[in-house]
C-alpha cells in the first residue's frame, strides 16, 4: 500500500493515471458544490436577479422581442457598451429560445467548472504533482465564487476562466489555443488584453544571475505572435467612438457627488490608504480573499532554500508568470490612475492578477511545506510523538482554513443577488404597451426593466457617469424628475410628464418626505434636492402629492402607481 507520501506528493510522471483523474475530479467536485450553491440562490425565487445583470441583461431581451424598450436611453447605452463577443454569445442562446435572465443564471456554473479545470492545469506546470493542481484549482475556485463577478454573468465574469487558459496555454507554448485567448478577452472583456499583453512582453526576460534576454527563439516569436492579436483586437476599440459621448476625465469626475462615498460610483476618498489600498474601484486589493492565499509570499523563500525543500527542485521555470502578473497588474493600476477613466478602473487590473499569482504561489508552497515535513519525520527513525502532532497538526489546521473557507467567509458564494419583492407590479406594467415610460425615484423601480419588461426614466441602478453623454443625460432627467416630484406648481408637472413622454409614476410613502431626501443616490443631484427641501420646510404640498389618491392604478405594499393621464387632465371641480 502506497504511503501518505506517495499519494500526495509523487510527480505526475510517476503518477498512475487514475490517480491524477482522482484529484482532477476531486477539484471539480469542489467547484461543481460551489456552483450548486450558487444555482440554490439563482432559482430561489421567480423574481430574482443579479445585481449587476440587471444593467448588464435585461435589454437583450430585444433579441427575442425587437419592440421592447423603444428609445429607450438606459438600454440603447448598456447595450452599445457591452463587447461584440458577449451579446453574440447571448443572441446565439437567444435564439435557441434561452432566455437571457435564465442563461444569467445557468452560466456561472459553466464558468466556474471552466476556472476550475484549467486552475489544475496551471497548478501542474508550475510544480507537477497532483496535489499541486488539486490546491490550485480548489483556492481558484474559492476566488471566483468568493466574489460576485462570476455570478454576474457580465462581460468580467468571462475573465477568469479566459485569463487561466490564456496562462495553460502560454506555459505549454500552444500558440493557436493562446492566440484564441488573447482574441477571445478581446471579444468579451476588451480591457484585460493589455494584461495579456503586458505578460507577453515578459515572457523573453529570464532571470539568471540578473536579467537576461531569452536564447529561445520560440519565446520572441510567440510574443509578437500574441501582440499582433492583441493589437488587431483592440483597433476596432481604438477607431471607433462611444455614441454616447467621450469617457469622463479626472477634472471633470472630481467635481461630481456620484464618484464619493454615497454615491453611485464611489472612487475619490479623503483616506489615502483607503484610496490608494482597498478602494473597491481605486485600490490595489479590495478584496483579500481566501486569506490563505498569503502564503504565496513565502514562495521566493522557499526556493531559494532547496536543501530544506527538496521538492524545490521539481518547480519549473513557469513560476516566473508568477511574478510577471503583480509586475503587469501594478503596472496598469498606475497607468490606469494617470489617464484615469480611459482604461476604466485601476483595481480591476490588480485584482485578479494578484489574486491568481498569490493563490497558484500558495498552492504550490503548501505542497512544498507538506512534502519538507514528511520527509523530516521520514527521516527520524522512531518518529516522536511531538513530532508527528506537530507536522499533522499543522497540516490538518492548514487544511481545515482551506476546506472551511466557506463557513467563515463573509459570504459564500458571493452572488449577490437580488430579489424583485413586487410581482403585482410587474405584472401590471408587463400587460401595458412596450412602448411605456415608469418615472419613478424609487428603488425598487429598477427592478422593472428586468421583470416587467418596461422602460423607465431613471434608477440608481443605472446611473453609470463613466461616459459624459450618456451621464449629462441621466443627471439631467434625474435633476428634472426631482423638481417635478417636489413642485407645487401642476403646470410644472405637466411640463415634464409631456417633455419626456412619462406614461406611469411610481411613488412610495417616503416620497414627499425630508427622510427620502437623504437617499443616497438622490442626494447626488444636490440643486434639485435643496429646492426640495426648501419647499417642504415652507410646508408647501407638492403637486403630485395632491393627485396621488385619485390617479393611483395600481398599489402594492408601500408603492402606488400613478397614470399619467390622469396626472395632465384638468382638475375636476369640487
Amino acid at each position: 500500500m502506497p504511503s501518505l507520501s506517495e499519494l500526495l506528493l509523487t510527480p505526475v510522471a510517476k503518477t498512475p493515471r487514475s490517480r491524477l483523474v482522482f484529484w482532477f475530479s476531486l477539484s471539480l467536485a469542489f467547484a461543481l458544490v460551489y456552483g450548486v450553491l450558487a444555482w440554490q440562490e439563482a432559482f430561489s425565487s421567480a423574481y430574482l436577479v443579479q445585481d449587476d445583470a440587471r444593467q448588464h441583461v435585461f435589454w437583450m431581451r430585444r433579441f427575442t422581442d425587437p419592440d421592447l424598450f423603444p428609445n429607450d436611453l438606459i438600454a440603447d447605452y448598456f447595450q452599445s457598451v457591452a463587447p461584440w463577443g458577449y451579446t453574440l454569445f447571448y443572441r446565439l442562446f437567444a435564439l435557441l429560445g434561452i432566455d437571457p435572465l435564465l442563461l444569467s443564471k445557468l452560466l456561472p456554473m459553466a464558468l466556474g467548472l471552466g476556472a476550475a479545470a484549467y486552475g489544475f492545469g496551471v497548478g501542474l506546470q508550475l510544480l507537477p504533482v497532483p496535489l499541486t493542481g488539486f490546491l490550485s484549482s480548489l483556492l481558484v475556485s474559492q476566488v471566483v465564487w468568493g466574489h460576485e463577478d462570476i455570478a454576474s454573468a457580465s462581460p468580467r465574469a468571462f475573465m477568469p476562466l479566459i485569463f487561466l487558459a490564456f496562462l495553460y496555454y502560454l506555459h505549454r507554448r500552444s500558440l493557436l489555443p493562446c492566440l484564441a485567448t488573447i482574441a477571445l478577452e478581446g471579444l468579451f472583456y476588451p480591457q484585460y488584453v493589455f494584461v495579456f499583453a503586458g505578460i507577453l512582453l515578459l515572457q523573453p526576460l529570464r532571470w539568471q544571475r540578473g536579467l537576461r534576454l531569452s536564447s529561445n527563439q520560440q519565446d520572441y516569436w510567440f510574443c509578437i505572435a500574441g501582440l499582433v492579436v492583441a493589437f488587431l483586437v483592440m483597433l476596432p476599440f481604438a477607431l471607433t467612438s462611444s455614441a454616447f459621448g467621450p469617457t469622463i476625465t479626472a477634472a471633470e469626475a472630481r467635481p461630481l457627488p456620484e464618484f464619493y462615498p454615497g454615491g453611485r460610483s464611489v472612487f475619490f476618498n479623503e483616506d489615502p490608504l483607503f484610496f490608494w489600498l482597498i478602494g473597491i474601484r481605486s485600490g490595489i486589493f479590495p478584496y483579500f480573499l481566501p486569506p490563505i492565499m498569503g502564503l504565496g509570499i513565502l514562495l521566493p523563500l522557499l526556493l531559494k532554500l532547496p536543501h530544506r525543500f527538496p521538492l524545490v527542485s521539481q518547480v519549473t521555470h513557469r513560476t516566473s508568470t508568477l511574478l510577471h502578473l503583480p509586475i503587469v497588474g501594478l503596472g496598469l493600476f498606475f497607468l490606469a490612475h494617470a489617464v484615469l477613466f480611459k482604461l476604466h478602473l485601476p483595481s480591476r487590473y490588480t485584482a485578479y492578477t494578484l489574486r491568481f499569482a498569490l493563490v497558484l504561489a500558495t498552492a504550490v508552497v503548501l505542497t512544498l511545506l507538506l512534502d519538507a515535513g514528511l520527509r523530516w519525520l521520514s527521516r527520524q527513525s522512531q518518529p516522536s510523538r511531538g513530532a508527528r502532532v506537530l507536522v499533522g497538526g499543522v497540516s490538518s489546521l492548514l487544511a481545515l482554513a482551506i476546506l472551511l473557507f466557506p463557513s467563515y467567509a463573509p459570504e459564500f458564494p458571493d452572488t449577490n443577488y437580488k430579489v424583485g419583492e413586487e410581482p403585482e407590479l410587474y405584472a401590471f406594467l408587463a400587460q401595458q404597451p412596450k412602448e411605456i415610460v415608469v418615472a419613478s425615484l424609487v428603488r425598487k423601480a429598477d427592478f422593472i426593466p428586468t421583470f416587467a419588461q418596461r422602460s423607465i426614466l431613471v434608477g440608481r441602478e443605472y446611473a453609470i457617469p463613466y461616459h459624459v453623454g450618456y451621464a449629462n443625460q441621466f443627471r439631467q432627467r434625474a435633476t428634472d424628475l426631482l423638481k417635478a416630484q417636489y413642485t407645487t406648481n401642476r403646470a410644472e408637472l405637466r411640463q415634464f410628464i409631456q417633455t419626456y413622454g412619462v406614461d406611469y409614476w411610481l411613488i412610495d410613502q417616503d416620497s414627499f418626505s425630508r427622510k427620502f431626501l437623504q437617499e443616497e443616490w438622490v442626494k447626488q443631484y444636490p440643486s434639485a434636492v435643496e429646492a426640495a427641501k426648501t419647499s417642504l420646510q415652507q410646508q408647501k404640498t407638492p403637486a403630485l402629492k395632491r393627485l396621488a389618491n385619485r390617479c393611483t392604478v395600481s398599489a402594492a405594499g408601500d408603492l402606488s402607481l400613478l397614470d399619467a393621464k390622469c396626472l395632465l387632465a384638468p382638475s375636476q371641480p369640487g
